[in-house]
């Protein structure tokens, strides 16, 4: 049974409540609660057991309503206590059930109630003391530029008009995680020792390939994550890709027009730097203060990573934005976007600008629903886990646009 017949069965036999959008519901908690019930019964098809859907139901609604830390205890004590807690620790860090078509059923319900226009990856940095939990080490968190105690965690998003909300999970794992050192592979597709880079870029394109939805561009607010090896990874994979690069990486210019050509290779930043006085002003709106808008300098050049193999050498395009015009680029991309398709650097700015949306989304919502609240030791449990609060969050961000939910998908 295909998740779309399972999501159509299921909501063609579940009672409907009459409203057409939850706007018409009284209060954001009350809209919510009443999305993440028709959201569960949509996507949890796979939990074949009905106890596994109630409990799944509880999980979701108990991140909704309680306040402070989502620790399993602290739900719990919303809907049951201690007998209440037993029950769920068992359902996420004791059961058996697999989180993967949940997430792929969350995808698939939210391209069809509102299509998507781009997935974005972004590091997602989890504070965590001790010793015992599964990727915890002090560790570089390149999204903030600084160092912490915890785990670091991929998060790929989904967004579109109306919607931002995270639908794939990656845990980065430690090389000591690994027995003897060794690439140990576990239960959620992750290996030890693969480098942080390897991690980010196998967590999207393996959550991408799940849900076989038509190819859509991929973010990756990645610091320095555009090299040579992600994007021809992302090019076997036929995933169109926009990528954060490093200032400092090699580049060839391959318009003869253009500075720099014929010159061997150049740095990113000096590459652009030589082409100032073609910058172009573009306009756009920021996500992180509704209704204002800014403008930035941006710059596009073609460009080619040198690759010791003449037939993976890639056409590629250098995108800049200035926000000072006497400083250097403020932001660096490289993307296969313009290619075959000409796309104009209006439009890859803007296009950057989904990373923004989902840095405002999760600065508000990541702690609402407790991304980063689990407090077992298992990387099964952690999997469980984020894929309930995913859940949630999707159900909170559906209930604030007003959206209808519970329609029946086809």
């Amino acid at each position: 049974m295909t998740t779309s017949t399972i999501h159509r069965s299921h909501l063609a036999t579940r009672p409907r409540s009459g409203r057409t959008g939850l706007g018409r519901a009284d209060g954001g908690g009350h809209r919510a609660h009443e999305a993440a019930e028709d959201l569960c019964g949509a996507v949890f098809g796979s939990l074949r057991r009905r106890d596994q859907r109630e409990k799944g139901l509880q999980y979701v609604r108990g991140l909704l309503a309680t306040p402070g830390r989502k620790s399993i205890r602290n739900i719990a004590q919303q809907i049951g206590g201690p007998a209440a807690e037993q029950s769920l620790h068992h359902f996420i860090a004791g059961s058996t059930w697999d989180w993967q078509p949940i997430r792929t059923a969350l995808s698939q319900y939210l391209e069809q109630s509102s299509p998507l226009t781009a997935w974005v990856a972004q590091p997602m940095a989890i504070p965590k003391g001790g010793e015992h939990s599964v990727g915890v080490g002090r560790q570089y968190d390149p999204h903030r530029g600084q160092m912490f105690r915890g785990q670091q965690a991929f998060g790929i998003w989904f967004t579109s008009a109306d919607v931002v909300t995270p639908v794939g999970w990656r845990l980065y794992l430690p090389d000591e995680e690994g027995a003897g050192g060794g690439a140990a592979e576990f239960e959620g597709g992750e290996r030890s020792g693969e480098s942080y880079e390897e991690c980010a870029v196998t967590g999207v394109l393996d959550a991408v390939r799940e849900v076989g939805v038509p190819a859509r561009p991929v973010l990756l607010d990645i610091q320095n994550i555009g090299t040579r090896s992600t994007m021809n990874r992302f090019a076997d994979a036929r995933l169109p890709v926009l990528a954060r690069i490093s200032p400092a990486a090699r580049l060839l210019v391959t318009d003869p027009a253009l500075p720099g050509h014929g010159a061997g290779t150049l740095a990113a930043r000096d590459i652009l730097q030589n082409v100032r006085a073609l910058r172009t002003v573009v306009e756009w709106a920021d996500p992180l203060y509704p209704g204002q808008r800014r403008t930035s300098l941006v710059a596009a050049v073609r460009v080619m990573m040198p690759d010791p193999s003449p037939a993976r050498r890639r056409h590629l395009t250098l995108l800049g934005e200035w926000t000072d015009a006497r400083s250097l680029p403020s932001q660096l991309w490289v993307t296969d976007l313009a290619r075959p398709v000409p796309v104009t650097p209006a439009v890859l700015l803007r296009m950057t600008k989904q990373a923004r949306r989902v840095s405002a989304s999760s600065a508000h919502s990541v702690q609402e629903v407790g991304l980063r609240d689990f407090a077992g030791r298992s990387l099964q449990g952690w999997h469980r886990h984020v894929t309930m609060a995913s859940v949630a969050h999707a159900a909170r961000c559906l209930s604030e646009t007003g959206m209808p939910v519970g329609r029946e998908l086809v």
